[in-house]
């Protein structure tokens, strides 16, 4: 068990932003109550967070997880493991790989890859235009089935809408 002590709780879900202490045990939350007021169990860890951030968890909205690729920069295991140290428990990842993430085989691989070695929740960004060009739009409605969350030429303008893979 731990117990949390004295740290800013922020939790948007429920509007609490107060110093409360937070008991813990393995991944389930026992308790939250003003500081003091939990009795510390025996033979748990105290972590005083005075002047600490508690909360449930970061969302890193913009990720280059780099697989596939480019793994020889990163990977979804190691990108995900560096996320999870900073605090995140989810990542949305640009589709700014090789190849692009335009077309739901590509978002597949990379949910499998997650499924398969991720240290937190991936949330794949397919590519608005094929290959992230700007010239034809991607297959997003067959992204969005394999599990896209949102698109995104990861900062490249898209020069004309009039085109539709495929044509």
């Amino acid at each position: 068990m731990l117990l949390i002590k004295n740290g800013r709780v922020l939790d948007p879900a429920s509007k609490t932003d107060t110093a409360l202490d937070v008991l813990v045990d393995a991944e389930t939350i026992k308790e939250v109550a003003p500081a003091g007021k939990i009795v510390t169990p025996q033979n748990a860890e105290v972590f005083d967070a005075s002047g600490l951030i508690v909360a449930p968890g970061f969302i890193d909205l913009h990720a280059h997880l780099r697989e596939p690729g480019q793994e020889s920069s990163e990977t979804i295991e190691t990108g995900t493991r560096a996320a999870a140290r900073g605090g995140f428990t989810a990542v949305c990842c640009m589709p700014n790989t090789k190849p692009v993430n335009d077309n739901a085989s590509v978002t597949r691989f990379i949910l499998d890859r997650a499924k398969a070695g991720a240290s937190v929740r991936v949330w794949p960004i397919g590519a608005a235009s094929v290959e992230s060009k700007g010239e034809a739009i991607a297959e997003i409605a067959s992204m969005k089935q394999a599990g896209i969350v949102a698109v995104s030429d990861d900062g490249k303008p898209i020069a004309t809408a009039r085109r539709i893979a495929g044509d």
